[in-house]
C-alpha cells in the first residue's frame, strides 16, 4: 500500500507540473529582443517634409487548378452494391400554405407521407424569402476584392513553418448554411423543431444549397485548400431508416458540391452528422427533443434503440456514393453536446466503430475517418492546488475520456463517467477489441477554456458526493466552472458568446490531447465572434482586427506545439467561411465573410486575408 501511495503522489505531482503555472515576475514586461537598447540622448534635426510613406498592394492568391485527380476508393457504381436493396426516388417542396393534396396515400414513402413529416414537425413561423430557387452559376471573384487590407502594426514574429501536408481549411455545417429547408425532398430534422424554445431560426440561412458554387469560388480565390462541410441526413434519406428510399436529388446535389470543390483545386472534407438528427428518432412526441438531458446540452436522439443501425446505414449510403473523391470523413460532430444520457455514448462509439470498419474493411477506403470532439479545456484555477488539478482532470475525463478512452485506447470508460452514470452500458473485452483503435486522428473544436475548482467543502459536498446525487446542480461534471483566474482576472476577452482564452491555453491543450490519446490532432473548428459585430456598419464589420488577433495567436501557439513540443497537429479549419445561423443566436458572427441576409451578398473580412497570409508565409499551400 505504501508503494501504491508513493506512485499516486508521483502521478499527482506530474499532473500538477504539466499544468500552466503562475510565475511571479518583478518589474515591467521584459523585452528580450532588445539586446542593445537605445538609451542615449536622441539627436534632433529639421529635414524637408514630403509624403514618402507608401503602402504595398498585394493580392490573395487563388488555389491553382488541379492537374490530376486523387481517388480514395473504388467508383460509386462498384460500391453501392455494398448497401443492399437501394431504391431512389424524388419528392417535391413543402409549403404550409399549399392547398393541393398528394393522392399517393397508399405509398408509405410517397409524397403524401413525406408531406406528413413536415406537418408533424410544424416548424414555427416557417417562411422562406429566398433569393434563389435554382443553382447559381459562379462568376470569378474580381481582383479588386482580393486586395489585402492594411496590416496591423503588431503581429507574429515567429520563424516557424508548418509541416508538409498540413491541412488548412474552412468549416461549415448543413443546417447553418444551406437553407432550402423543405426543398427537393429534404425532410425535417431536429434543427427545425429546436426553434420552439424561443430561439430564432433563419430558414433561409446562407442559401448555400443553391449558392454553393459561388461560395466555393470565393473560398478558392482566397487560396484555401480544404473545404469542410456536412451532409444533411434528411436530404439523403428523408425517412431516415434502413430500407427507405434514397433521395435522388440529394445524392445529385452533394455529388455536384464535391465535384465543384475538386474542380476549384480544393479538397472536400465531409461530416456525416452535425447535430441535425432526423425527427424519426423522437417518435410521435417531438417535445421529447427538448427534454432536459442528463449529460449533454440537447437531446440528439442517439439513445433511441433504432439510431445505431440507422446511422450506420446512412453512413454506408453516403460513403458508397462519395468515398472515391473524399479523403477525410467525420462520423459525428461534438457528440457529447447532443448526448442525452450514458446510453447515447454507447450508441455513438459503436456507430462510429461500425462505420470505420465498414469504410476500411468492406469498402476498402484509403482516406481517414475520425470524430470531431468539443471540449472547453478545463484548467485548474490554481495550478499549484492538488484539489484544483484533480477537479480539472475529472472535468476533462468526462468530456473527452468518455469517448476517447474506448475509441483511441481500447480502454474502458473512465471512473469519472462510470461513477456519475452508474446506468452506463458496460463494455466487454470483446467490445473494446472491436471499438479500440478504430480512428485515424483526433478532431477537436477547442473554442475556449474553463477555469475549474472542486465543489465547496461543506456546502456542495465532494466530487464523489455529487456523482452519487442525481439532483445535484453541479452534474454532470461535479465541479465549479468559472472564467476567473486565481487573481480575480477574467482569463480572456469576452466575445459575443464566450470568454475567449484558447490561445493562452491551446499549447498545453494540444500536448494533453496528443500525449493522452496518442494520435495526430486536427483542429477541426476554431473561431471567434467579435462582440457586437452585427450591430456595426459594414466597413467596421469587415475590419475585424480582434478576430485576426485571435486566429494568428491561435496558430502561433499551434506552431510552438508542433516545433517545440513535438505534437503532431494535422490541420486547422476556420469556423466559419461565412457568417451563418449559430443554432439560435444569429447575433454571433463567426464568419471570415459577412453575409447580407436580404441580398445574399458576401464580403471578405480582414481576418480572412490575415490568416491566409499567415499560413502562406509559413509554407502552407
Amino acid at each position: 500500500m505504501a508503494r501504491l501511495a508513493l506512485l499516486s503522489q508521483l502521478l499527482l505531482a506530474s499532473l500538477i507540473a504539466a499544468q500552466q503555472v503562475y510565475v511571479p515576475a518583478k518589474g515591467p514586461a521584459p523585452r528580450p529582443q532588445c539586446k542593445h537598447p537605445y538609451n542615449g540622448k536622441p539627436e534632433y534635426s529639421f529635414t524637408p517634409f514630403s509624403f514618402t510613406l507608401t503602402e504595398t498592394v498585394r493580392y490573395a492568391t487563388s488555389v491553382p487548378a488541379p492537374t490530376s485527380t486523387s481517388t480514395y476508393a473504388a467508383p460509386p457504381e462498384a460500391l453501392i452494391t455494398l448497401v443492399p436493396s437501394l431504391s431512389y426516388t424524388t419528392w417535391g417542396k413543402w409549403n404550409p400554405n399549399d392547398t393541393a393534396t398528394a393522392t399517393d396515400t397508399n405509398d408509405p414513402y410517397g409524397q403524401a407521407a413525406w408531406t406528413a413529416l413536415w406537418r408533424h414537425a410544424n416548424p414555427p413561423n416557417f417562411t422562406e424569402t429566398a433569393v434563389y430557387s435554382t443553382t447559381v452559376s459562379p462568376t470569378p471573384v474580381p481582383s479588386s476584392e482580393l486586395v489585402l487590407p492594411p496590416a496591423d502594426y503588431f503581429g507574429p514574429t515567429d520563424c516557424y513553418t508548418f509541416p508538409k501536408g498540413f491541412e488548412f481549411g474552412v468549416a461549415s455545417s448543413a443546417s447553418q448554411i444551406e437553407g432550402a429547408t423543405a426543398d427537393q425532398g429534404k425532410s425535417p430534422s431536429l434543427m427545425d423543431i429546436l426553434v420552439r424554445d424561443g430561439r430564432p431560426k433563419s430558414y433561409v440561412t446562407n442559401e448555400f444549397y443553391y449558392y454553393y458554387k459561388q461560395d466555393i469560388e470565393r473560398v478558392a480565390a482566397m487560396g484555401v485548400k480544404y473545404f469542410s462541410f456536412s451532409i444533411a441526413w434528411t436530404r439523403i434519406l428523408p425517412f431516415a431508416l434502413p430500407g427507405t428510399p434514397v433521395n435522388k436529388e440529394g445524392i445529385d446535389h452533394y455529388n455536384d458540391v464535391i465535384n465543384f470543390i475538386l474542380e476549384k483545386g480544393m479538397i472536400p472534407v465531409v461530416t456525416l452528422l452535425h447535430f441535425d438528427t432526423p425527427l424519426q428518432f423522437y417518435g410521435s412526441n417531438l417535445t421529447t427533443a427538448a427534454d432536459k438531458t442528463k449529460l449533454g446540452y440537447v437531446n440528439g436522439g442517439y439513445q433511441n434503440e433504432t439510431f445505431q443501425d440507422a446511422f450506420v446505414n446512412y453512413a454506408k449510403v453516403v460513403m458508397t456514393h462519395y468515398a472515391d473523391r473524399v479523403p477525410v470523413w467525420f462520423t459525428f460532430n461534438e457528440p457529447l453536446l447532443y448526448s442525452y444520457d450514458a446510453r447515447s455514448v454507447d450508441s455513438v462509439i459503436r456507430s462510429h466503430a461500425r462505420t470505420y470498419r465498414f469504410y476500411k474493411e468492406e469498402l476498402g477506403g484509403q482516406g481517414k475517418v475520425a470524430l470531431k470532439f468539443n471540449n472547453n479545456f478545463g484548467v485548474p484555477r490554481d495550478p499549484n492546488s492538488a484539489a484544483d488539478v484533480e477537479a480539472a482532470n475529472h472535468f476533462n475525463s468526462i468530456q473527452l475520456g468518455t469517448f476517447c478512452d474506448p475509441i483511441f485506447l481500447g480502454k474502458d470508460y473512465p471512473d469519472s463517467f462510470k461513477k456519475t452514470f452508474p446506468d452506463y452500458v458496460p463494455l466487454t473485452k470483446e467490445d473494446l477489441e472491436y471499438i479500440g483503435g478504430q480512428v485515424d486522428f483526433l478532431g477537436i473544436d477547442p473554442y475556449t477554456a474553463t477555469v475549474i475548482t472542486p465543489p465547496v467543502p461543506g456546502e456542495q459536498g465532494s466530487i464523489l458526493d455529487c456523482a452519487r446525487n442525481e439532483s445535484s446542480s453541479l452534474r454532470p461534471y461535479c465541479v465549479n466552472q468559472t472564467t476567473v483566474n486565481v487573481y480575480g482576472w477574467d482569463i480572456g476577452y469576452r466575445s459575443q458568446s464566450y470568454v475567449y482564452t484558447t490561445p493562452t491555453y491551446l499549447r498545453s491543450y494540444l500536448n494533453y490531447l496528443y500525449n493522452t490519446w496518442r494520435k495526430p490532432v486536427s483542429i477541426t473548428e476554431f473561431g471567434y465572434p467579435v462582440y457586437g459585430e452585427r450591430e456595426r456598419a459594414l466597413p467596421d464589420q469587415l475590419f475585424d482586427t480582434p478576430r485576426s488577433q485571435y486566429y494568428l495567436s491561435f496558430l502561433s501557439e499551434t506552431l510552438k506545439a508542433i516545433r517545440e513540443d513535438g505534437v503532431e497537429v494535422a490541420g486547422a479549419y476556420l469556423w466559419s467561411f461565412a457568417d451563418n445561423w449559430e443554432f439560435g443566436d444569429a447575433d454571433s458572427q463567426f464568419g471570415v465573410q459577412t453575409v447580407n441576409q436580404t441580398t445574399q451578398v458576401r464580403n471578405y473580412k480582414k481576418s480572412f486575408f490575415d490568416v491566409v497570409d499567415f499560413m502562406r508565409a509559413r509554407m502552407v499551400d
